[in-house]
């Protein structure tokens, strides 16, 4: 599953979201109904997986945690606690309950980055912010994909 695309939107006073119809197809061709959200765990930003995707992440964090550890059990409580089941509604909306929305500093205006297989929510101010930061992304590109073989 592949996402790609910029957004904005708006929170309404119940803290709905519209989720763009480019992203809802993608969801649907995959047969994938449900979403969940989590906050960023390095930004202040909420981030939208596909059910499927988060089982995965799940499954390859099981192997990692040992249940005997507290805390291996500390930390799966707590990120496990972070994260909500959420579908859109009949209008296309998901709901984001308010800790989430403080935790992105969400008021009113949004920006929904589609990020290769996730979903990122952002306040746009804080999103613009963020991009617009002196520009190394070639240099990190270069950086990262140095050491690594060519083949198309």
């Amino acid at each position: 599953m592949r996402f790609i695309g910029d957004y904005t939107a708006k929170v309404d006073a119940k803290g709905r979201v519209f989720l763009p119809a480019q992203l809802r197809k993608v969801l649907e061709a995959e047969g994938e109904t449900r979403c969940i959200l989590h906050t960023d765990l390095f930004q202040p930003c909420l981030v939208l997986y596909p059910e499927s995707l988060w089982n995965e992440m799940l499954d390859m964090m099981r192997t990692r945690f040992n249940p005997w550890n507290g805390s291996h059990q500390n930390i799966r409580r707590k990120f496990l606690a972070k994260a909500d089941v959420v579908e859109p509604d009949s209008n296309g909306r998901i709901l984001i309950n308010k800790s989430k929305l403080e935790h992105a500093q969400i008021t009113s205006d949004v920006r929904i980055l589609a990020v290769d297989d996730h979903i990122e929510i952002w306040d746009k101010q804080k999103c613009e912010d963020e991009l617009s930061k002196t520009d190394t992304l070639g240099d990190d590109l270069q950086a990262l994909m140095a050491d690594m073989p060519i083949s198309l």
